[in-house]
């Protein structure tokens, strides 16, 4: 249990109170570089997957796996985050992750198909699920408890700036070249990334050994995985895939209670890969249900408006990212001023406010058709935007903080992967709902653009009414006292 490289161990502020030292500022700045052109790339997709499924010849409900192996590789890889950052250095994580994500955006570059696109992104998913983990672990580390929701609200920075610039800088790319550009333009950055901290970056806390449990990833895989393909089966053209959904619904269930039942077992001993001990927290455990929520809304509507906006309201690439254009960098820019607030005013004044907008946005979705006018959809994904700006920055803070510092790399570990996993389920039964109605309708003789409205109403509806559970538990979500790290705080 004692560290093995107490050479690497941060020096805490002793400044003034809230303040964070030049090395541990550095550091930050570095894995939030990292994390924005991962989430950078992760975006570019939800523009480019209609050309995808054009130039590789295949129907929509394939094509979005594209977007959903790559969220459900991170869930698989996050879970061992947990283990990951108690064995191995700062310096080593980060490197390791932008080598995987580097070869990963390669191979997409260099795929002669789907086949092999799909394995450069699930390579380029091993990387990128470690790294929101690490910078979540590190902030929570380093960053005093006065001043976490600042530091939080630039995380939200880089989570919302990035998704405004993937869309738009896809559909700019894709008017005049195709997908392979894209890849073309992350790679070195990713490179550059790779070598700013392969110089910069230093080592943060302690390192421990700690025991690996093989039997929770394959368990992780098949349980996760088995889920979301599920979903995925249904929708599909003539309904051939209920089948297999079925069963790969029931096997992924399994898996799932094996997986927690193991993870119950072990943690009896510490040795746990996920240490599930976080769920004792009430606070941690209704932020963590919002935030999967609002992960579903999430990555499901902005997989899915590009569809509606370019099949359905007959938009080129270009002017969909324009329209998710200013959105998304609303939400970006009020990052830090959502984090001052939450340091000064706690969750309720922006959580129960930001998933009302959420919920509301979504349900004026769920009455667009082919003729809604494009200025009205800026306005609306703003609302959304600034509901998700809202929300975001409080529940990361309080849940996190809402954990004894001994399990702050699980719970980042678990708030992740449970955002990973229902993101992709959202895109998964948006885009099958969407493509399901599609296919009836254009059997029927329907054009593309008429079929394909109720469609994507009937997704954005379904997603409106699962976005009303997180409106009823956002008053449930207090800000934790200040805590050091020891049991877990009273009350929580």
């Amino acid at each position: 249990m004692s560290a093995v490289d107490t050479g690497s161990i941060s020096t805490p502020p002793a400044t003034a109170p809230g303040a964070i030292s030049a090395k541990d500022m550095r550091v930050i700045w570095l894995l939030l570089v990292a994390a924005f052109v991962a989430i950078l790339n992760e975006t570019t997709m939800g523009i480019a997957i209609p050309h995808l499924n054009t130039d590789l010849g295949i129907p929509p409900e394939l094509g979005q796996w594209l977007t959903s192996a790559f969220m459900l590789t991170m869930a698989v890889v996050i879970p061992t985050t947990g283990f990951i950052l108690q064995r191995f250095t700062t310096r080593q994580v980060f490197i390791a992750a932008m080598i995987a994500f580097s070869t990963g955006t390669l191979v997409s570059l260099l795929a002669p198909g789907f086949s092999v696109l799909l394995i450069g992104r699930v390579i380029q998913a091993s990387g990128t699920g470690i790294m929101m983990p690490l910078l979540m672990t590190t902030i929570m580390n380093v960053v005093p408890p006065q001043s976490r929701g600042r530091m939080m609200g630039r995380v939200g920075m880089v989570i919302s700036l990035a998704p405004a610039i993937g869309p738009t800088l896809a559909g700019a790319v894709l008017e005049v070249f195709n997908w392979r550009v894209l890849f073309a333009i992350i790679l070195p950055i990713a490179i550059v990334s790779l070598a700013m901290g392969a110089k910069w970056m230093t080592n943060l806390g302690d390192t421990r050994k700690v025991p690996l449990d093989v039997l929770t990833i394959p368990l992780a895989a098949l349980g996760f995985g088995g889920v979301v393909f599920g979903l995925s089966q249904f929708g599909g053209e003539g309904g051939s895939g209920e089948t297999t959904g079925i069963v790969s619904l029931v096997v992924g269930a399994i898996a799932l209670g094996l997986f927690v039942w193991r993870q119950l077992v072990l943690q009896r001993i510490d040795d746990a890969l996920l240490d599930l001990r976080v769920f004792r927290s009430r606070n941690f455990t209704f932020g963590v249900v919002i935030m999967s929520i609002l992960a579903l809304s999430m990555f499901g509507t902005l997989t899915l408006l590009p569809q509606y906006l370019q099949n359905v309201a007959g938009l080129g690439s270009l002017e969909s990212g324009l329209i998710l254009l200013p959105g998304s960098v609303l939400m970006g820019l009020l990052g830090p001023v959502m984090g001052r607030v939450y340091d000064t005013r706690g969750t309720r004044t922006l959580l129960i406010p930001g998933t009302l907008l959420v919920s509301a946005a979504l349900f004026y979705y769920s009455t667009v058709g082919e003729h809604t006018v494009w200025w009205v959809l800026i306005i609306v994904q703003s609302a959304m935007s600034v509901g998700l700006a809202m929300s975001f920055t409080p529940l990361f803070s309080a849940s996190l903080g809402s954990l004894p510092r001994s399990l702050y790399s699980h719970g980042s570990a678990v708030l992740n992967t449970l955002q990973q996993v229902a993101g992709a389920a959202g895109v998964a039964v948006l885009t099958v709902t969407y493509s399901a109605i599609l296919h009836s309708g254009e059997a029927e003789g329907l054009s593309s653009a008429i079929a394909g409205a109720p469609g994507a109403r009937m997704a954005f509806l379904i997603a409106a009414i699962i976005s009303l559970a997180a409106v009823a538990l956002s008053p449930f979500v207090i800000k934790p006292a200040d805590d050091a790290g020891g049991d877990f705080p009273a009350g929580h």
